[in-house]
């Protein structure tokens, strides 16, 4: 078969599958060699934790469809891992990292998975992530659960992966899928985006439904796609569309989405955009390199007709600081979803699950819990708790209001630019969204990258100004899978 996998884009397939140089079932096969090669052998990266029972069955059956039907669209046929928090009602479990819920099986798919099988995508596995989205314990390494152990950086092995969303950004940067789904409370998609050299979209909190996603916060999670490319990360965001009226969430997004954001997909988008870059936000964290290659990318765009506005520094940034609020919510959202199993759910509440783990603390507490035992004894359960309700307006005021509104009115912006992913500290808070975008890589090889952010439900913009800089940067290499530095 002479069909490069590599590195193959999504509309890169689609002509190889409809010129029957490759079928769907033979793709499966590629990508579930380069995981037994990689990524359970040699390096063992480490990015996938489960996979799919049917996942060659699915594909082939997809195959017959498409010789006797035509593709559905873009996503026929094409392999996809979710990350491990992402419900999925098959053979699959959905566990979040975590040996407590290692048994655990979702009753139905999460409302996004229901939309891209729809869409004839391949549900091929689970992707490992930070246990419970990092949210267990103080000094856990980033990518580490203990279901699913340590994924590794394909770039450089002594380097962070970035989490939660670890496995899901380094599986496509590997080419051990197309496409990926991850998910974003603050950073958990553009942090290893950035660090996996790979693009990562954190929609607008609203945008795509959070129904069957273990939850971590019900003010700031979001679901997103991670691709090697801007064009298959919005074809798969597209295929994750769709309203699902049990998320209150989506009432915000009525009359603000489109059907298509391919349509937005503009090498000339640059041209005319006014793009602000908040110097004073935590800049002096970057070394040196990092900030020359920032700079470099800021000159790209300015070459490509953006105007830039050098500072536009957001003023409540050095004001911003730790907020209860994801603490509070953590406890009464999880709760909520471990109700919802059913009646042979092996955990049912928080207090279940720190239980289980003090009986097996060898496997269980490496890094300990102290995060989980705090939302379970340090806040009520029911949203009341003081120090939340003025957090959650805090936050809101120091974020949204006075903080991203502000500077974007104040300069007459369309976008904010970020170095890596600094952005997520308060475009989280703000429930904003972004697109994380490779601009180049370290002297010993370590990816770096730009985040393009905006307000609520601005993807159109934010897609035309991504798609443009990938497009007269084109830095993204896939990593060698042979040796580091």
């Amino acid at each position: 078969m002479s069909f490069e996998i590599v590195e193959a884009t999504i509309p890169e397939i689609q002509a190889a599958l409809e010129a029957g140089e490759i079928t769907s079932q033979q793709l499966v096969l590629m990508y579930l060699e380069r995981i037994a090669d990689h990524d359970k052998n040699g390096l063992t990266i480490n990015s996938v934790l489960e996979i799919n029972p049917d996942a060659l069955f699915i594909a082939e059956s997809l195959d017959v469809e498409r010789s006797l039907q035509g593709p559905r669209g873009p996503m026929h046929g094409i392999p996809v891992l979710v990350k491990d928090n992402i419900n999925t009602g098959d053979k699959m479990h959905t566990s979040a990292g975590s040996l407590a819920l290692a048994n655990s099986f979702a009753v139905e798919d999460a409302f996004i998975v229901t939309q891209l099988r729809a869409a004839g995508a391949i549900i091929m596995g689970k992707a490992n992530m930070t246990e419970f989205a990092n949210f267990m314990t103080n000094g856990m390494p980033s990518g580490f659960s203990s279901r699913g152990g340590q994924v590794l950086n394909p770039y450089n092995i002594s380097s962070p992966t970035g989490g939660s969303s670890a496995g899901s950004a380094v599986a496509v940067a590997c080419n051990f899928c197309t496409v990926s789904v991850g998910t974003e409370t603050s950073g958990s998609i553009l942090n290893p985006g950035n660090l996996g050299s790979v693009i990562g979209i954190k929609p607008t909190v609203g945008m795509i439904s959070r129904s069957g996603i273990l939850p971590l916060s019900n003010t700031q999670d979001t679901a997103g796609p991670m691709a090697r490319t801007v064009h298959d990360a919005v074809l798969l965001l597209n295929a994750m569309l769709g309203k699902d009226s049990s998320d209150a969430a989506m009432g915000t997004s009525v009359g603000r989405l489109h059907e298509d954001y391919t349509v937005f997909l503009d090498e000339n988008g640059l041209k005319g955009a006014r793009i602000g870059i908040p110097r004073d936000y935590y800049f002096e964290e970057l070394t040196e390199e990092q900030l020359a290659l920032f700079n470099a990318s800021v000159e790209l765009m300015r070459a490509q007709g953006a105007i830039i506005i050098d500072p536009a520094d957001i003023r409540t940034a050095r004001e911003i600081s730790y907020s209860s609020v994801v603490l509070n919510e953590f406890k009464i959202s999880l709760n909520a979803y471990l109700s919802r199993l059913g009646p042979g759910a092996p955990m049912r509440t928080l207090r279940d699950i720190i239980d289980f783990n003090h009986t097996r603390p060898m496997e269980t507490l490496k890094y300990g819990q102290v995060t989980l035992m705090d939302a379970e004894y340090a806040t009520s359960g029911t949203l009341t708790d003081p120090q939340y309700l003025r957090d959650r307006a805090t936050d809101l005021k120091l974020c949204k209001e006075q903080g991203i509104d502000a500077v974007m009115k104040e300069h007459n912006l369309d976008a904010l630019l970020f170095p890596a992913d600094f952005g997520a500290r308060i475009t989280s808070r703000a429930g904003y969204p972004s697109i994380v975008v490779p601009s180049g890589y370290t002297a010993a090889g370590a990816p770096f990258g730009v985040t393009f952010s905006a307000q609520a439900y601005q993807e159109p913009l934010l897609i035309k100004l991504a798609y443009a800089f990938e497009q007269h940067s084109k830095v993204r290499k896939a990593p060698s899978l042979q040796s580091f530095i």
